[in-house]
Formats: structure tokens, sequence, C-alpha cells
């Protein structure tokens, strides 16, 4: 099929490529010229498993095509896909100014029937008013043409992006429109073929479905940080806590790892604008109100830790391993490293970071400071630390030799922050340990 994709972000870049790699015609539109002009050089502006091969091959084979030409991409394409970025306003609530921008732009140059797909993650009732855009230039230029609007919000895990899309859980797909079915049909059915994935249902149930998932995932979170930190209080364990009500298939393992609280583009921007949703319709989100709250506290976990171990934190050098909000990525949006690093420096502390990918994301954030040091290993990061924080659970962080960090950590010190590390384990080779919700020796006076 032909498909026009606007947005070369995370969700347009990853859906164009998989899509041209079953062989349809992909054209890709985005107003970044110099974005376009690195793709179309082969230069891929984010970090995200097996997208970099997957797009070098289909740009190569002529399925996958990038251009800033607007009327280009919507007279090639019978599908087109809006992929633009929805960021957060000031009062919480989507900025739609791009979605509607690319509807009007479609409306303008639309010469045959097409579907018109809602890929971003927008609130309730977009469809209706990208409809709306597109039927005013239409009408404007006095042409009768056909069109459908469609929700089909995107589940992509950054890091596991290129995996979800050939290999959706799922497949929402809200319209009323038997035509738009059949054509969806037909371009997602290389990735439906093991079995049935696409669940039909109306526009606005697909638009809150989204919202739903992410904003259930973060309450499973924030819900297990609050866990982790009645623990420490008790002088539980929280990853026996976890184990324990894991193995319940009711609630079974993912997403209760406690840690220092979700990041990224979607967790903390889906969450806010749900609840800016319910509020306009005269409705109280308390969950998700408290979702957030605990979140934003959880963040400055690892700190509280530092200043309870070391008291002033003035003059002291950390080390940080993992500056992404998670593996596999180099976003930094959210990124519970920043609230870290930026707690650290007022408290007068300068860090040594390393992250695998993500470094170049940090100089571009930070620019160049003397109480910044990025390491081109996690060793280096190592030298003239006090003690370490380990922020990101990148796979390379996970089986450290313990009594190499003890000779290297003046202070001898590990805060882990995603609870990767036995503390017996590292308590035997002469270090001190610190981890979320492990409250073994902190306990609460009245549990102890």
């Amino acid at each position: 099929m032909k498909v026009a994709i606007f947005g070369t972000g995370y969700v347009g870049l990853v859906t164009g490529a998989c899509l041209a790699e079953v062989g349809n015609h992909v054209v890709c539109v985005d107003i970044d010229a110099g974005k376009i002009e690195r793709l179309n050089q082969g230069e891929i502006p984010i970090y995200e498993p097996g997208l970099e091969d997957l797009v070098l091959r289909n740009h190569e084979a002529g399925n996958l095509r990038f251009t800033t030409d607007a009327k280009t991409a919507i007279e090639h394409g019978e599908v087109i896909f809006i992929a633009v970025g929805t960021p957060p306003d000031e009062d919480g609530s989507a900025d739609l100014r791009y979605v509607l921008a690319v509807g009007a732009e479609i409306g303008r140059h639309l010469d045959h029937y097409a579907v018109v797909v809602n890929k971003s993650t927008v609130p309730v009732g977009t469809a209706d008013r990208v409809r709306a855009a597109i039927g005013r230039e239409l009408a404007a230029r006095g042409a009768g043409i056909e069109y459908d609007v469609v929700s089909n919000p995107e589940f992509l895990k950054e890091g596991d992006a290129v995996k979800d899309c050939m290999k959706p859980d799922r497949i929402v797909i809200g319209t009323r429109s038997q035509r738009a079915i059949a054509a969806l049909k037909t371009l997602y059915g290389p990735f439906n073929r093991n079995h049935e994935r696409m669940v039909l249902m109306d526009e606005r149930s697909a638009e809150l479905t989204k919202y739903a998932a992410n904003a259930m995932l973060a309450t499973k979170i924030s819900f297990m940080n609050e866990v982790a930190n009645i623990a420490e209080r008790v002088g539980a364990d929280v990853e026996a806590v976890r184990l324990g009500i894991g193995s319940d298939p009711r609630i079974g393992y993912a997403f209760i790892y406690p840690g220092m609280g979700y990041g990224g583009s979607c967790f903390p921007k889906d969450v806010q604008a749900l609840g800016r949703t319910a509020r306009t319709v005269g409705y109280d989100t308390r969950i998700l109100d408290a979702v957030e709250a605990v979140n934003h506290d959880q963040k400055s976990k690892l700190f509280e830790l530092m200043q309870r171990h070391f008291g002033s934190l003035e003059g002291r050098t950390i080390a940080l391993w993992g500056l992404s909000f998670k593996p596999n990525t180099d976003d930094m949006r959210e990124a519970p490293s920043r609230r870290l690093m930026e707690a650290l420096w007022a408290a007068g502390a300068k860090v040594r970071a390393y992250d695998p990918e993500a470094r170049h994301e940090t100089q571009r954030i930070y620019g160049e400071r003397a109480d910044l040091m990025l390491a081109e290993d996690a060793l280096e990061a190592l030298e003239g630390a006090d003690g370490l924080a380990l922020v990101t659970e990148w796979k390379e962080f996970w089986s450290p030799d313990f009594s190499e960090l003890a000779k290297a950590l003046a202070a001898r010190v590990i805060f882990d922050g995603r609870n990767i590390y036995d503390p017996a384990t590292v308590e035997a080779a002469g270090l001190s340990y610190y981890g979320i919700g492990r409250g073994r020796s902190v306990a609460h006076p009245a549990f102890v």
C-alpha cells in the first residue's frame, strides 16, 4: 500500500520503517528540513535498537522516502498517518496545534479517498477535531472528496519499539467506517497473521484506551514505590514483597519494580493529560493526582539517601551509572537522573556520569559545566568519586566487580536506584549499600 506519515520522531520513524519492511511504499514527511536531510543521508536522529538497520535497508530499497513536501506525501498516501508531537501545555493538557495543522494540510491537498490515522497520543475527541479541520479546507476548495479519520494509538515502548511494531500484542482501531477498517486490515495484515490482534471500537474509546493504558502502568509504578517507602520504614525488604505479590496472577510481575520513578515522553505527559481531560468534564482524578505526586517525590529518593549517608554533600563527587530514563534509549525527557544531578549541583557536589547512549543528549541539555564530567566508560566515571549511584539499569551495570568498586570509591558506598544488586554481596565487599525500600537496618523505632 501507499502510506504517508507526518512526523519522524519515535512513533513516525519506527512505524514508517516497519511498514516499509513488509513491502509498503512509505513517504515520511517532516517540517524539519535538517532532520530530513540527515535521514536521507542515512543518519538516524534517535537511538532505538534495530531501527537504523531497518531504515537504511528500506531507504536503499526505495520503500522508505523522506521529504518536507507535504503535498507530495498527501497525494501519495492511501493511508495517511499523523504521528506528530503533542507536548503538554502549561496546564497539563495535550497541545494539539501540530496535529490539527496536519489535518488542515491534508484538507488543502487531498485529491482522492484516504484513511487518515491519528497515531499521536491525543485527548478524547481529537478524531472529531481532525475530521473537522480536513472538512473545512475541503469545503473552502469546493472539493467533495471522501475521507475517513481513524484513531489508531501506538503502544511502542522505547527500547523495544521495533519489536513492538513488528509483533504487536494488540492493534486498536477506532472507527465506525467499514471502508477504513478494510484498508487497515490490509495494511496490518502482515502483523496480524499468528492470531487476531485487531481490537475494533469507536474513535473516542480508542483515544481513551491509550491514556488509560499508560495511566494504569504509571499507577503500578507509583504504587510499588509507595510500598517501598513503607517497607523502608517498617524494616521490610520490598524485593521480597514484590515477589510475594507478583506471584499472584491477578497482579503479575510487570511494572511492579520499585525505583526512582517513571520518566520519558509518555507516562508523565499522558497522566497529566488524562487528568486534564477529566477536569474539563467536571471529574476529579484523585488516583491520577496521587500517582503523579508520588512519582514527583520518588525522583528525589536517591538524593535523600545520599544526604542520610553523607550529611553535607558540599565538595563530594558522585559517580552516576545511567542517564537515560530507561535502558536501550538515549531519551532524557523527565529522566530521574536529571533531578538527581540538579540536586547534587545545588548541594555543591560534582557529578561524573556514564551512559552507553545518552552522553550526547546530556551534553546538549546541560552544555559544558565544571561540575559535570561525562565519562567514556563506567570505570572512568568512578575515578575520584566518593560514591556510586546506579540510576539506569543498563545490562552492562548488572554484574560489576564489587571489590574493585570498593577500591575505586573513596567513601565506599553504593546507592542502588533500581535494586539490581544484592545488599549482602555489596556489603561483603566492604561497601555500604542503600537501595529503594530495602529497610533491613533503617526501620522506624516502632518496628524495631
